[in-house]
């Protein structure tokens, strides 16, 4: 007989829910995961994963394209094998699934192939006919792609889905939004051939990184052969035989452009609908679930993480507030997430990744506080690992508190920068000072030997600027 009665009952089963299942399981409590679709949820399946497996392809390609310079004969007439790049994409999801899927047998977590709806009282009621009941239930249904009305999906407007599995790359290639969907998907599209223009209707891309980051990035976009158009906008378009005729505005005036495919990679909305929240207390704003800094709802013994849950839109937030959540859910010490401790990445070419404040943002907080700032900022021009790598472009800036030497932002631009922002990030947590960092031993020669010029940069003492 099945077992239809727990401690937890996790609704959705990417980062957060299958995080949550797993937390709660060491914990000794009895738990069911409902998911709808495919364990790992979007990430896992159709976002992080498979995006980071083509981006590969592509890094490789590149590799081999520009092998001649690096001493290595033969391979500089590599070219794109498209299908067996996706083939790869989709078997690094696959084996991924199925490693999600051994952990919740191995943590004896019950899992239900369903979709699931708030039925009061503790239980949930499933598509197939079963109603579980739970103590608490933690939501974590994530997120889907935002839809425009000019932009209808079909088969030559695609969403992240379509755009990972092409069947053929496309000679021309609009991508509509520049956050870090739309520089990832921009990146592999060039990487193997297709002619792009990205375009945001923000002043810069990446929008959310520090400006002077953003400026970096979009130079070397450029330079790969990115047209990047800002403050633009898509007010129309019709899909024809051939392609994609779209009306672009720009500054108040509109053109009309020919695209073989459009991405349309612009923001993303909560995935709120059918939970039966509209019988609860639980509070939605703007398609997020609003929740306190320990992840509770309005509704008591109603929790969401992740996605669903608002921004940052990060697997790894959600993966920490599920950890959170079911620690405080049984009673451990538990503490919010500071936002200004989650680092962001996003794996273009070249990479950016960044933790805490703009140096915008850090300047107008001190305005405000009549505090000081001190911006540190060092170039991999200027480091031994890098040169030999053949990756010499790119920064390392930081952005401390000048009278506690508090660490308040730290940004990256560099092929390598998601594995080095974690660096920040610890110092963050531990709340390293400007001298704890200056005085810590970086192994040389490493990329990460930037992390210590830049903060050594930010107090004048650089060593090799």
């Amino acid at each position: 007989m099945t077992k239809t009665t727990f401690d937890l009952a996790v609704v959705g089963g990417g980062p957060g829910g299958y995080v949550a299942a797993i937390r709660a399981a060491q914990l000794g409590m009895s738990v069911a995961l409902v998911e709808r679709a495919e364990l790992g949820g979007i990430c896992l399946n159709w976002g992080c994963i498979p995006t980071k497996a083509l981006l590969h392809s592509a890094t490789v390609l590149r590799a081999c394209q520009e092998a001649a310079q690096y001493g290595v004969t033969g391979a500089g007439e590599a070219r794109p094998d498209l299908a067996a790049m996706v083939a790869r994409s989709r078997k690094v999801a696959g084996r991924l699934g199925q490693g999600v899927a051994h952990l919740m047998k191995k943590n004896g977590v019950s899992v239900f192939a369903a979709s699931a709806r708030l039925a009061g009282s503790g239980r949930l009621s499933l598509d197939n006919g079963a109603t579980l009941s739970a103590r608490h239930i933690v939501l974590a249904t994530g997120a889907r792609a935002r839809e425009l009305p000019a932009l209808p999906v079909g088969e030559r407007i695609w969403a992240y889905r379509q755009a990972l599995v092409p069947a053929e790359i496309p000679k021309s290639l609009l991508v509509v939004g520049a956050g870090a969907i739309g520089a990832e998907f921009a990146s592999f599209y060039r990487a193997v051939g297709a002619e792009v223009t990205l375009i945001d209707m923000t002043p810069e891309i990446l929008p959310q990184e520090d400006a002077e980051v953003s400026q970096l990035a979009r130079k070397a976009f450029e330079k790969q052969g990115i047209r990047v158009v800002t403050r633009c906008a898509v007010t129309a378009s019709t899909q024809t035989a051939t392609g994609v005729k779209v009306t672009l505005e720009q500054d108040g005036y509109k053109t009309e452009q020919d695209f073989d495919r459009v991405i349309v990679a612009a923001g993303i909305v909560g995935n709120v609908e059918n939970l039966g929240l509209e019988q609860t207390r639980v509070k939605v704003e703007k398609t997020h679930i609003v929740t306190d800094g320990l992840c509770r709802t309005g509704e008591p013994g109603v929790y969401a993480i992740g996605d669903v849950a608002g921004a940052p839109w990060l697997a790894h937030k959600a993966s920490h507030e599920a950890v959170l959540c079911v620690e405080a859910i049984a009673g451990k010490p538990a503490h919010p997430i500071d936002p200004l401790r989650i680092p962001a990445c996003t794996y273009s070419y070249p990479q950016v990744a960044s933790i805490g404040m703009t140096e915008a943002r850090a300047r107008e907080s001190a305005r405000q506080t009549g505090g000081e700032i001190r911006v540190g900022r060092f170039t991999f021009a200027g480091n031994g690992k890098a040169i030999a790598m053949g990756e010499d472009q790119g920064l390392v800036k930081t952005v401390f508190d000048a009278k506690s030497g508090e660490l308040l932002g730290a940004h990256i631009i560099h092929p390598e920068a998601s594995e080095l922002i974690t660096g920040y990030g610890v110092a963050a947590s531990l709340e390293a000072t400007e001298e704890d960092l200056m005085h810590t031993v970086f192994a040389h020669p490493t990329l990460s030997e930037t992390l210590h010029e830049s903060v050594l940069a930010a107090f004048g003492r650089a060593l090799h600027a």
